[in-house]
């Protein structure tokens, strides 16, 4: 097969993975080009047969077709993802967090990609992970508590400060302002001294030693460097430029930090996704992340199946779940919802509300005896009167 051929593959009208098949198949062969028009017809017409023909089940299917091989799925939780330190939740329990539309994935993750000033060099990609990484105040002095004078000090280590790009007065800054925000504890006097340097931490109540370990311990884990929400950050190479890979995910405040590139970072939490980036973003998460899931275990998912579910996750504009609190509790009809889950609540409220089933779906023409719509049941057959003389 030579390069026109190639190229007139990939000018054909069918799925990527077809033409990379056909592709692969055909490499290093010789064929002549009336072999190959006849097996480029052959392709093309056996992909046509195969397309949904109208009134098919797709739902049915795609349920089927993702439910069975999701019964071959491990329970394996932990996987280190070619990574040592950094954990992700992958096969089953994984597959079933990203069909509950959960908040909170098990173990937020993000792969947070570089610009090219950054990517290709080690040191670089250092300081933008010690922007991302929480570091509490602990790691960049001594910190002890003074019994008899009823205070709190903090020796900051001015070396540490140099090597993680951070000013001592930034430290003495921030360290104040995040106890009194983020910890929401405001009962104490600070003193700083940047020539030795040092910060004094003295709580207003002198009386209590209680409120002397509280305001300790709320110095030692003050978050002075980095994000909140991401516990640890590994430089990784790959291909040549460096990635970083985190432990807890905070996508908008990652895309602000000076060097990342917002174009290919990713996070495995699609809520936030969604939230940050839109509802299509958060489309494409669903398919990558239970596609991924899925090829982990070694089981072959047609993609579209996938694709279809997701469709019906964000149709509303919002990443719902499948279950009983998503898609399946808000269905319109009355049979549907209450053959789900909880049915006499279903029927009940029903009732109540004087609803009225239309009997449009599967599952409730089923229920009461009818031919389901779908297949030929779905075509409206009507004799048109034939206007004949006697």
């Amino acid at each position: 097969m030579n390069s026109e051929m190639e190229r007139e593959i990939d000018a054909l009208d069918l799925p990527y993975r077809t033409r990379e098949d056909l592709k692969a198949s055909l490499a290093g062969k010789e064929i002549t080009s009336e072999q190959f028009k006849r097996i480029v017809e052959m392709v093309s017409n056996e992909y046509q047969k195969s397309r949904i023909e109208p009134c098919e089940a797709v739902g049915v299917v795609a349920a089927q077709s993702i439910g069975e091989p999701g019964t071959q799925m491990t329970m394996r939780t932990f996987h280190y993802a070619g990574v040592a330190e950094i954990n992700v939740t992958l096969g089953l329990p994984r597959l079933i967090e990203i069909m509950d539309a959960r908040r909170e994935p098990s173990t937020p993750t993000m792969a947070v990609y570089l610009l090219d000033d950054w990517a290709f060099d080690r040191d670089r990609a250092r300081e933008v992970s010690w922007q991302i990484e929480a570091a509490p105040l602990h790691e960049f002095g001594d910190i002890t508590i003074d019994m008899e004078n009823m205070q709190v000090l903090v020796l900051l280590n001015r070396a540490v400060c140099d090597r993680r790009k951070i000013a001592v007065d930034e430290i003495i800054e921030i360290a104040p302002r995040k106890i009194r925000e983020r910890r929401h504890y405001r009962d104490f006097e600070v003193e700083a001294d940047p020539k030795k340097p040092s910060i004094t931490f003295t709580p207003k109540n002198q009386e209590s030693y209680q409120n002397l370990f509280q305001l300790a311990e709320h110095v030692r884990n003050v978050i002075v460097q980095g994000i909140d929400d991401i516990e640890r950050v590994v430089v990784r190479k790959e291909g040549g430029e460096y990635i970083l890979y985190t432990e807890g995910s905070n996508l908008k405040d990652v895309f602000e930090v000076k060097g990342v590139d917002t174009s290919r970072t990713r996070s495995n939490n699609i809520s936030e996704i969604a939230d940050v980036l839109g509802i299509e973003a958060g489309r494409n998460a669903i398919i990558q992340e239970a596609l991924t899931t899925l090829n982990e275990q070694g089981i072959g998912v047609d993609v579209r199946h996938i694709m279809l579910v997701a469709d019906m996750m964000c149709m509303d504009g919002e990443v719902k779940q499948i279950g009983r609190h998503g898609i399946a509790g808000e269905k319109e009809s009355v049979l549907s919802r209450a053959a789900f889950e909880v049915t006499v609540n279903h029927l009940l409220d029903a009732a109540i509300t004087n609803e009225v089933d239309e009997l449009n779906g599967v599952t409730e023409n089923v229920i009461v005896g009818q031919p389901i719509q779908l297949g030929t049941g779905d075509v409206k057959l009507i004799a048109k009167p034939l206007n004949l003389k006697t």
